[in-house]
């Protein structure tokens, strides 16, 4: 039997039988915000993935007044959590290494009537770092969120394979950079209520990709500093989560699937069997820095359509 709004109804409608009275009228007053529900669980079994969606639910405003940095923001996931942090309410700063990427991200974005501003920075030039709370700051005065994206991965092979000056890079963009980051930040989060630093880090920093050895043990030690962070702050109200993605369809993560043979091989290893989207990402980055999740900190929430992740 197919399954439609109606059909649905007509079933809770006789699970109900034989209960009180008014169970039915009730029901029957529910209807058609029932109706609505199933029609848009049927969209999302249809499609899997609809952009639809998202944007229904894009139109909460649980961050209204607040502002957030989101750093490597102009593509990617990066790009996806400001723009649902912006639609949620909050006043958004781009930021990434190339000023064109940045102008043409923060065009994009205003063209959908989004408060956005940009600024260019290098996550490893502690003078871009500075820059970038800066003008925040001028720009609107306060600071409540932190998002750091930056990662880089300039090299392939095992962990023990990589060069030393490769894993030099890999740590000082990945962890240093984010350390820094959220270093450099608690002042000025610290005089707001209910501040929030998100790191993202990775499927891979809970097991290991075979080809990208030291880029995993980086995103392993940002679910470290995550833990260690949460705790010192916890305290004073400021909360520190973490998200860990899974493979997403980016152009960071293209050679895993631009070939069939690489796309057949990575849904072998995903239960969801299909890659993610940076939306679905942004939407987890909102929850954890909206007081939906207030009592949610040192915690890394796993993306990856079910793939194996416990340290």
């Amino acid at each position: 039997m197919a399954i439609n709004a109606a059909t649905s109804y007509t079933l809770a409608f006789k699970l109900c039988k034989g209960l009180a009275p008014l169970t039915q009228p009730i029901l029957a007053n529910h209807y058609k915000k029932f109706g609505s529900i199933v029609a848009i669980n049927q969209s999302i079994s249809k499609n899997r993935y609809c952009s639809n969606t998202f944007a229904a639910y894009s139109t909460m405003k649980r961050l209204e007044g607040k502002v957030a940095i989101v750093t490597a923001s102009t593509d990617g996931i990066g790009f996806a959590i400001a723009k649902r942090l912006a639609q949620e309410g909050a006043n958004v700063v781009i930021s990434s290494r190339k000023q064109n990427n940045v102008d043409r991200a923060v065009e994009e974005l205003r063209k959908l009537q989004l408060n956005v501003v940009g600024l260019k920075c290098h996550v490893g030039d502690a003078k871009d770092r500075k820059a970038l709370f800066e003008g925040t700051i001028r720009k609107y005065g306060k600071l409540n969120i932190l998002v750091s994206n930056a990662a880089t991965n300039p090299a392939v092979g095992g962990v023990l394979d990589c060069d030393e000056g490769v894993w030099d890079k890999i740590f000082d963009v990945n962890v240093k950079s984010s350390y820094l980051l959220a270093k450099e930040a608690l002042p000025w989060l610290r005089r707001e209520k209910n501040s929030n630093i998100v790191f993202v880090s990775s499927i891979a920093g809970y097991d290991a990709f075979e080809l990208l050895g030291a880029y995993s043990v980086s995103k392993t030690a940002l679910i470290g500093l995550t833990k260690a962070a949460a705790k010192d702050l916890a305290s004073e109200g400021i909360r520190v989560n973490c998200l860990a993605p899974g493979i997403i369809k980016t152009k960071f993560s293209k050679s895993l699937y631009e070939s069939k043979t690489a796309e057949e091989m990575v849904l072998a290893r995903i239960p969801m069997r299909r890659l993610g989207m940076p939306e679905e990402m942004a939407g987890i980055v909102a929850f954890l820095v909206s007081d939906d999740a207030s009592y949610i900190t040192g915690e890394s929430i796993v993306a990856a359509g079910g793939m194996a992740a416990r340290l």
